[in-house]
Formats: C-alpha cells, structure tokens, sequence
C-alpha cells in the first residue's frame, strides 16, 4: 500500500504572484546582483515593519554577521545570546572570534529569561567584562519579554539584536517583532513562514547603519572607478530575483500568520484538554505568528512520550521534529557560559526533553491536519 505524499512540518506555500515580479527582472535584464526587486523589498519591508529601513542579504545568518560587524564585535569579546535557539544565532559570534555567552529560556514565552539575563550581566560588569551585544531569539514566532530584556541591557548600555528569523509578522505590544533592538533580524528560508527559497534581511531606524551593512554585504567595494578595498566585506547580497520572489510573498505575510494561527488553533482545540500537555504560551498583548506549533507533553501524565508521537507520525510519512537542542548542550558549544532561569532549574533543559513541534504549513489542508490528530489520538486511545 502506498504511503501518502510527505507531510513536511512547514513548506514553502507561493501566493501565484511571483512569476510576476521574476519575468520583470528577466524583461529588465537585471538577474543579479541588484535592481529594482531588491529596491522595492527592502522599502516594503521596512514600511511593513515601520523601520527606517532594511537590508536585504543571503540569509538570516548573514544578518546577524553583519549586525555583529556594525558592532564591531571582534576577538576577545563577548555576546550574550539565547540558548534554545538553532545554531545560526550563535555562529556568528563565532565568525568574529567572539566568545558566545549562553542565556537561558523562562516558561511564560520560552524565550530569553530575564532572571537569567540579569544575573549575567550583573556579573559581567562586575569582571569588567561586558558583552558588545545580546541577541535575543523570539522562538517559533513568540516574542520575549522584550520590556523587560530592554530594560536590563539599556541599564548596562548593551545593545539588542532581535533575532526575529522565525517571527516575521508577530506582534510584541503594537509594535511588530524584529523592530525592538538596535538591529532586527528575518529569515526568509524555505521553511520560514514567507520565504525567498534563502534569504534574510536586516532592519533598523539607523540608515546610516543599513548604509554601511549594504557596503559590507557588497564586498565592501570602496567608491572608485577600478576595484578598490580597504576593509573586510562579504558576498551577502541578496539577487534581484529572489528579492521578486519575496515581494510576492510579503504581499500575502498577513494572510499567511492568519492560516498559521488558524492549524495552531485545531491543535489546541484537539489536545488542549489532555492533562500533560502545554502549548507554547502566547504572552499578554502579544501576537504569535505560529510559524510552527509547539508544545510540551509529560510522559509520566498521558502516558505517551513525544518519541512516540514522533515515530508514530513519521511511520505515516508526516515530519515532526523536537523543539531546538539548546545551544549549551551542543558539542561546538561546550564549556562557554551558561546562566539558567535559575540555579537548579534550567527551562531550556525541560524543554528540549519534553517539547516537539507539529505540521505546521500555511498550506496544509484540513484533511491532513485531521490525519495528524487522528493518529495522536489514537496514541491516547481516545
């Protein structure tokens, strides 16, 4: 018997509109680097963000360098960053020779701790060893405390990097998510919730920053008629088709955090009242975009272990994954600094243990999201 087709946790859904913008770069001649695709996304993403404006790169990964860069993180600095996070977060500090310093997630966002973040920092100042920045990762679409994180590092003069890769569209207090920290960060991979098949892209209200991240991201290729350097630059540019591509899909972000939220909403409906089970919280006057739905389940309760779910799914040919293996529990990362949500109590920890993430695509239909919750179910006997 054959198996259905593959049911990926989160696939790229086109909106129909992006051979548009892609045939009037071909019309255009302008296929890479730059041209008019690249223009407008960076204007309609900073209008859609009310930023200044934006940058728009390779990848997410490529934002947070060059973010680091305009900070001129260098070696023998330190920046503090969110540990439950994937690993493109914390490389860049890497890239640079930095040492990262790893902060724990709290249960009410499952994001950066504040307590944590408080406790590090306090004793940062004390060694005189300060971090140039923090980045603070709103993971799976929810925002952090972010008041509260900014209060804390504007009391020490630290500025924020919002890696805001998988939030594009949340809402943190009317304001929208990436445009909290001196510099945000987007992805738009294949998987994100709208995507240019790779990108990212760099936000700010500093336009002389985005000015001089555009210059490094071009090579840094000084203003003279031959090839001229005098410092270190990058090929980090995004082209001008995949930028059409991306035009396309902004056009439809709202809808698409619509759809995201509606499969997150089945799901909580469907395993809600299963004493066990927790749904990544949304915090108070905030909006999740639900790029992915994640939750936690307590084995000894429901008797069914997120291994199993996994399996099981997978079994069905349906892709579930654990939430991300913190970064501090990574082999690149062992022995860096670790401060927990508190002594004895590391949230990321539980986390990883007990938490998985479920099909979550904007254009998964209600037939397959019923089959994922059928086989859950019937995992529970229900």
């Amino acid at each position: 018997m054959l198996k259905p087709d593959r049911l990926f946790l989160s696939s790229p859904h086109m909106s129909g509109n992006e051979q548009k913008y892609i045939q009037e770069a071909f019309d255009l001649n302008w296929i890479a680097p730059l041209g008019n695709n690249v223009d407008g996304l960076e204007k309609e993403l900073a209008n859609y963000n009310a930023t200044t404006g934006a940058a728009v790169v390779t990848s997410g990964t490529a934002a947070i360098h060059l973010a680091l860069r305009l900070l001129n993180v260098g070696p023998d600095d330190s920046v503090f960053c969110s540990s439950l996070t994937f690993v493109a977060s914390v490389n860049p500090i890497l890239y640079q020779g930095a040492l990262p310093v790893l902060i724990d997630s709290e249960l009410s966002t499952w994001n950066m701790s504040p307590k944590a973040l408080k406790r590090a920092l306090k004793e940062a100042y004390k060694n005189d060893k300060l971090p140039k920045a923090v980045i603070i990762v709103n993971l799976y679409g929810q925002s952090a405390r972010m008041d509260e994180l900014i209060e804390i590092c504007d009391s020490y003069g630290v500025p924020i990097v919002e890696d805001a890769a998988e939030s594009l569209g949340s809402e943190y207090k009317g304001g929208k998510s990436g445009t909290f920290g001196r510099y945000g960060i987007f992805s738009f991979n294949g998987n994100k919730i709208i995507t240019t098949s790779g990108g990212g892209a760099l936000v700010s209200n500093d336009e002389k920053s985005l000015r001089k991240a555009r210059f490094l991201a071009t090579q840094a290729r000084d203003s003279a008629i031959h090839y001229q350097h005098s410092e270190l630059g990058y090929n980090y540019r995004m082209s001008n088709i995949v930028a059409g591509i991306g035009r396309a899909q902004l056009e439809v972000l709202d809808k698409r955090v619509q759809q995201r939220r509606a499969v997150f909403d089945k799901y909580f409906e469907a395993f809600n009242n299963i004493p066990g089970i927790d749904f990544q919280p949304e915090l108070e006057n905030t909006k999740s975009n639900r790029w992915l739905t994640a939750l936690t389940i307590d084995p000894k309760q429901t008797g069914v272990s997120r291994h199993e779910i996994i399996e099981k799914l997978a079994e069905e040919n349906i892709e579930a994954r654990p939430v991300w293996k913190p970064m501090h529990l990574q082999p690149l990362f062992a022995g860096v600094d670790y401060y927990p949500h508190e002594e004895g109590n590391s949230v990321s920890d539980f986390l990883f243990e007990f938490g998985f993430c479920l099909p979550s695509g904007s254009n998964m239909n209600m037939e397959d999201q019923d089959r994922v919750i059928d086989i859950i179910r019937n995992l529970f006997k229900m």
